[in-house]
């Protein structure tokens, strides 16, 4: 792109008042270059059923390209029209917990036939209508799809059919999930129960990883069809959301996000965080790194929050402080849910960029701050990527097998994902995401963390193993390597073949009641363990870095690091305290050689990226209200103001204030 996009969802179809002029000069004022529409209308598209009306969808985009705005068509799919329930009640999705009742939005079977039959319809009929109109840029399929719990007889058949395939006989498939447990086995494939009911968490999961391949093959077909009607200058994107606690935290448990990302051209997300003191700056980077991975290129966030929740209303500052956080984190273009804010229904208080009476509010004023400097920056920051050195392992397998075998009920994988990357973050070491499908990119970089990597085949632990033997630095957490892909217990060393390169095993465990750790100069409070501790047994040659302070646990190891072949791995053999973790990690990145001193001053943040031009792009972002002095590193020049800053030295950060520079060459 030759422009950073800042834009809006936009919906005339919810408008309680004829807004569209007064909207399009506000938006203008305000720098808005984009919007998203269409995503959520099926029922007024089309009415009734092959009765189509376009009349929104032409008032729009005519009047948006007369501005100058581009438009972001989104396919119509994920809110189905009433009387399409009405006509085929086998549509809704049918789960664990019974049929779908109509009246929210994802309740539908993604792979019903008549679903597929009407979706496709009005998926042809809208794409057709707007492929050639020249305000359209993309293409956004459905809205934060997942399979919405679909598991009906249809889906129970097209499961039989995958474990058929994959495993061949039903010997195979009892040996790799243990069935003969509580007469589970099977020895036909028409004996294959209805899954919804199993214990057997082997079973479970992997229905749970076929479900996710119903997104991937639904969004495929979804873009199939675009794909017959767009330009070349057109793309298409999706808006990935992530698992949900409260805001966006961690890897979805119901897409693959990696294998669904193939049906794009370019990878997008959606991202809603705490503000306020809230604001740390983590969800957006965490997030942004995870979408901006998938495809190792920019990205577009579809949906981020201007108010979000009434609680969420940004001091002032924070909604630049977040928009300049996606760029830094490779994203080409910022959209907030939504202009204006719903008057009815159930999102009647996510609020928009503007409230209910559509004035021009505080949030909107700061928005044109916005839109002023992202036209000053571009094209300077389109094309944004990375060199980062190190990486996180995620797995979908890993993060589903200890949904079934949880390390606690209130802390679960991406807890421990979480806790990593927030390190990470807080010494201002960027990162990247790999994934089990992409092993192989874990040579590209100097220090990988593995975190509960609970459910792993023998040739990924094997893969991991090779990278220390070969040079590489590895960090392991706590349950990993305990179970093989299929989520059945490895009945060797503690952690399976990882033993090998961390020098050292276990057979024991425990949650920890006043429980320290030594080794570390901290307070008491900081050396507290929670929630897990693997009792760990070093080899000889393994240095112990820190040990539980327990009269009963205290001959055990707690955090270890090991020299293996030409590499180093370090294991962490328990949860410690953010405080422990970030020293800890103080000691694993100086080995690693990715420790910066002058770096390391969180709150404040130093994100790093370079342009197509080859420079070297810093964003500086203070996540707190106090003023903070920054270090200028190689210092550069201010794009925005074009004054220069010297090398070696320092300058001032107010409140949830940003700066950018561009570095000297």
């Amino acid at each position: 792109m030759d422009q950073l996009l800042y834009g809006v969802a936009y919906y005339d179809e919810y408008m309680p008042c004829d807004r569209l002029d007064k909207d399009i000069e506000m938006m203008k004022e305000a720098g808005i270059n984009v919007v998203r529409i269409a995503e959520s209308t099926w029922s007024t598209l089309e009415p009734r059923p092959g009765v189509f009306d376009y009349s929104h969808i032409d008032r729009v985009t005519d009047a948006m390209y007369q501005a100058g705005i581009h438009v972001i068509i989104g396919t119509p799919t994920y809110a189905i029209p009433s009387w399409l329930e009405k006509m085929h009640p086998d549509i809704m999705a049918d789960t664990i917990q019974g049929r779908r009742p109509y009246g929210a939005r994802q309740i539908m079977d993604i792979t019903s036939p008549a679903y597929r039959f009407y979706g496709e319809r009005v998926i042809r009929k809208l794409i057709g209508h707007v492929a050639d109109h020249p305000a359209v840029i993309g293409y956004q399929l459905d809205n934060e799809t997942k399979y919405y719990g679909t598991a009906g007889n249809n889906v129970q058949r097209m499961f039989v059919r995958y474990l058929r395939d994959k495993f061949g006989t039903t010997d195979a498939l009892n040996e790799a999930f243990g069935l003969d447990y509580w007469s589970n086995r099977i020895d036909a494939w028409e004996d294959v129960p209805d899954v919804r009911g199993t214990i057997n968490g082997s079973l479970g999961a992997e229905f749970e990883k076929f479900q996710r391949s119903l997104v991937t093959e639904f969004l495929q077909w979804q873009s199939d069809i675009v794909s017959e009607y767009k330009r070349a200058d057109q793309f298409i994107t999706h808006n990935f959301d992530y698992n949900w606690k409260g805001y966006s935290n961690g890897v979805q448990p119901d897409v693959d996000h990696l294998d669904a990302a193939k049906a794009l051209t370019v990878a997008g997300c959606d991202i809603y965080h705490p503000t306020q003191d809230h604001l740390t700056g983590i969800e957006i980077a965490m997030h942004g790194d995870l979408c901006r991975s998938l495809k190792y290129a920019p990205y577009l966030v579809l949906e981020t929050e201007a108010q979000g929740f009434p609680q969420w209303t940004p001091y002032p500052g924070q909604l630049y402080l977040q928009a300049m956080s996606h760029l830094a984190s490779g994203a080409e273009m910022v959209e907030y849910w939504h202009w204006h804010s719903i008057h009815n229904s159930i999102e009647t208080y996510w609020k928009g960029l503007l409230s209910h009476d559509f004035k021009p509010n505080a949030v909107y004023q700061e928005a044109k701050t916005v839109g002023r400097d992202f036209k000053a920056l571009s094209p300077l920051l389109t094309g944004l990527h990375k060199e980062n050195r190190a990486a996180i392992l995620v797995s979908n397998e890993a993060l589903t097998a200890l949904k079934w075998f949880p390390i606690s009920k209130d802390f679960g994988y991406n807890d421990v994902v979480r806790m990593i990357y927030e390190s990470f973050f807080r010494m201002n070491v960027g990162v990247d995401f790999i994934f089990p499908q992409n092993l192989e990119k874990i040579r590209d970089y100097d220090l990988v963390a593995v975190p509960a990597l609970y459910a792993a085949s023998d040739e990924m632990l094997r893969t991991l193993d090779d990278y220390v033997k070969e040079g590489g630095h590895l960090l392991i957490t706590f349950k990993s390597g305990f179970t093989n892909e299929h989520v059945k217990v490895y009945h060797d060393n503690t952690p399976h073949i990882l033993c090998n390169c961390c020098g050292v095993s276990y057979s024991e465990f425990t949650h920890p009641e006043q429980v320290s750790l030594s080794g570390f100069e901290l307070p008491e409070r900081d050396r507290a363990v929670s929630t897990w501790m693997e009792l760990l047994m070093p080899e000889a040659g393994t240095e112990v870095l820190s040990r539980y302070e327990h009269p009963y646990w205290k001959d055990y190891a707690a955090v270890t690091k090991n020299h293996y072949g030409n590499g180093t791995a370090f294991y962490l053999g328990c949860r410690p305290t953010q405080a422990f973790l970030d020293q800890f990690m103080e000691l694993v990145l100086r080995d690693a050689g990715l420790y910066c001193e002058e770096k390391a001053n969180a709150p404040v943040v130093i994100r790093e990226s370079k342009n197509e031009q080859g420079e070297t792009i810093r964003f500086f972002l203070n996540y707190s209200m106090e003023e903070k002095t920054v270090p200028s590193l190689a210092g550069g020049r201010d794009p925005l103001n074009g004054e220069r800053v010297p090398a070696n030295g320092a300058f001032s950060l107010h409140p949830w204030g940003c700066r950018i520079l561009v570095a000297d060459r």
